[in-house]
């Protein structure tokens, strides 16, 4: 059974997780609070854990990592699609001015809503939608951050990010990548392959495409 401080110390300080506010917000955010209670002794093991349904916790090392990536500021507006049971949420918040976060399974949606309403947590805003179109009326965001993966980056998520902003996707179907986009222009893209891995797949519309 792993503590807070292993978390920290081995699983995130010991790789390569090395941004303050990073290991801050993890610090602060108490993951036990988004695991079920029978699996609560395992909060802090760098590994995904059943939430119900088939649903997971992602491991805090990929949490952590994707925080990192995104370089978020405390002035930045951010939209998450797959609000999960609202763990990474409510890392991004510490990180982040705001944040909207889309879920698509409504079970998920609410379970996300009880979960952050146990936290100290005021600045995620969540809804039970498809995410793939984002949240257009909050748009445009600082940064954007998938944590399902579609077969490519839906367009109308691009379209959404301010010139500058970044979007950090995993892509793929058995062979997944992690991507992170930054838009530079109007039409001007820039996309960098950071590592593999495996998050479940995008649903919804995205499964059209």
């Amino acid at each position: 059974m792993d503590s807070r401080k292993e978390m920290l110390e081995r699983h995130l300080k010991g790789r390569d997780i090395h941004d303050e506010r990073v290991l801050e917000a993890m610090a602060a955010v108490d993951r036990e609070l988004f695991v079920p209670e029978e699996l609560q002794h395992r909060s802090y093991e760098d590994r995904p854990l059943p939430i119900g349904h088939s649903q997971t916790i992602s491991q805090p090392y990929i949490v952590a990592y994707m925080a990192q990536a995104l370089q978020l500021s405390k002035e930045d507006k951010v939209l998450e699609v797959g609000t999960g049971c609202g763990y990474n949420a409510a890392i991004l918040a510490h990180l982040s001015h705001q944040v909207y976060s889309v879920e698509i399974v409504e079970w998920l949606a609410q379970l996300a809503r009880k979960n952050l309403a146990k936290t100290d947590i005021d600045n995620v805003q969540t809804r039970f939608s498809d995410g793939y179109e984002g949240w257009p009326e909050q748009a445009p965001f600082d940064a954007i951050e998938l944590t399902a993966a579609p077969a490519k980056i839906p367009q109308a998520l691009k379209r959404q990010l301010k010139i500058g902003g970044r979007l950090l996707a995993p892509v793929g179907d058995q062979k997944q990548e992690l991507k992170l986009v930054k838009r530079l222009g109007e039409d001007e893209f820039t996309e960098q392959t950071l590592l593999l891995v495996q998050f479940v797949p995008m649903t919804g519309q995205a499964q059209t495409e």
